[in-house]
């Protein structure tokens, strides 16, 4: 899926708001572009599938100061109240070092106190960093137990460091309640920007990146929904209604989105364990491989995994119809019931893997490929995909492959090892820590 807003779009937006708020000064535009580049820069553009990359950063700019201008026009919050949170949301998730998805703040606020250049930009706008940096912190999520107590200690040394705060009680009660508002801005950000189409590829991104199962991504979802509608209420509904109607419909209509999900896993759940519906591997004949609303079938599935996943996408048809290609479908019911999953692969030479991965079995002709195991969302985690997985083993091993190569996550390998498999790491990638694996046969 294609990405709702681009770069240019986006800065495009940031900028118009800021000069609507009387912010049109060269040095504004200086630090969007300066924030652009530096995610490009460490590799975090548009190409990186994780949660936290440049597109979020911006969608939260934006959506923060969406929020804050209405604010302002009420007089709720001022004018320099919006230009630090313009500054603290374009860097909340800024992380050089990158080890995980997950952003570190402490990272993005050193970067923030130390960097020179932008130490020179944030002069020539008048914004003091060390409040940008308490502001930062808030960001940190989940805001409880230890890490809200570590965050609370910085922030209150970095307002004890500004000329704006230090020894002013009601001002830093005042940028506390800012941050609290930047904190919540960041959770709804891209989910008020679109469809759920959109709002389910955002989670999975966050569950790519994060190295989640895919069954985890609508119960950690709905999770994280009711926690920011029930526990941050009071931030929440003040957010949402200083957005424009068609951004709280759609933050709305993508929480009840994840909600049925939910329901829709629930209920699929029922029907395998007390209704006792079978999901049942089938290996389908090529006559039914070459038709055409067999192969629609599949792609639809295919279209929902995360895109780093997507192997042969632009000769999936083709892919589908070759008598080489190793393939099982899951079926619902029996094995002529709908189709709800499926797996597939072929020899290892004929796949273009990731930059770093040198397998030595390539070129031998013995190391089948599996690619990444599709399943319809609401159909993870009833044990259907080790099913598939079980049956294509089969299929390989009659085929005479010696090894199997695939990608799983780095939990799931280690628990396979654990259990004496015959499996082994090839190589590990981080951050999302979807690792690549083989199997002797």
């Amino acid at each position: 899926m294609q990405e709702l807003y681009n770069t240019n779009d986006l800065r495009e937006k940031i900028l118009g708001i800021l000069n609507e708020a009387g912010f049109d000064s060269l040095c504004y535009s200086k630090i969007l572009d300066y924030t652009i580049d530096l995610f490009h820069q460490k590799g975090l553009g548009i190409d990186y599938y994780g949660y936290h990359n440049i597109i979020h950063e911006l969608e939260v700019t934006y959506v923060t100061l969406v929020a804050a201008q209405w604010q302002s026009q009420q007089s709720l919050i001022s004018k320099e109240d919006v230009k630090y949170l313009f500054a603290s949301a374009l860097f909340h998730d800024y992380d050089p070092q990158k080890r995980v998805d997950k952003p570190h703040e402490p990272d993005a606020v050193n970067f923030v106190k130390t960097d020179k250049m932008l130490g020179s930009l944030f002069k020539e706008a008048d914004i003091d960093s060390n409040i940008v940096a308490a502001l930062i912190l808030r960001t940190t999520y989940p805001w409880s137990g230890e890490k809200k107590e570590k965050a609370e200690l910085l922030i209150d040394n970095f307002y004890s460091l500004s000329d704006v705060t230090r020894d002013n009680t009601s001002s830093v009660e005042h940028f506390k309640k800012l941050g609290w508002f930047l904190s919540v801005a960041d959770r709804i950000g891209g989910y008020a920007l679109g469809n759920f189409s959109y709002a389910l590829e955002m989670a999975k991104k966050n569950a790519h990146s994060l190295a989640w199962h895919p069954y985890l991504i609508a119960i950690r979802s709905v999770a994280y929904f009711e926690d920011l509608l029930n526990n941050e209420s009071e931030m929440c509904n003040q957010i949402l209604g200083s957005l424009p109607r068609v951004m709280r419909k759609s933050f709305m209509d993508n929480v009840l989105g994840f909600m049925k999900l939910r329901e829709t896993e629930i209920q699929n759940q029922a029907s395998v364990i007390y209704d006792k519906i079978q999901l049942v591997p089938t290996i389908d004949p090529m006559k039914i491989r070459e038709k055409d609303e067999f192969v629609s079938a599949l792609y639809e599935i295919f279209q929902e995994l995360p895109s780093p996943l997507q192997f042969m996408r632009s000769n999936f048809a083709e892919s589908v119809r070759d008598p080489t290609v190793l393939l099982n479908t899951l079926r619902y019911g029996d094995e002529n019931g709908p189709i709800v999953g499926f797996v597939k692969g072929r020899s290892l030479e004929r796949y273009k893997l990731r930059l770093g991965i040198d397998d030595p079995h390539f070129g031998k002709e013995d190391t089948v490929f599996l690619e990444p195991m599709a399943l319809k969302m609401g159909y993870w985690g009833l044990g259907g995909g080790r099913e598939m997985r079980l049956l294509f083993l089969m299929q390989a091993q009659s085929k005479g492959y010696k090894y199997l190569s695939s990608f799983a996550l780095r939990d799931v390998i280690k628990e396979r090892i654990k259990r004496n498999e015959k499996i082994e790491f090839v190589k590990q990638f981080d951050p999302e820590r979807w690792d690549y694996y083989r199997v002797k046969l």
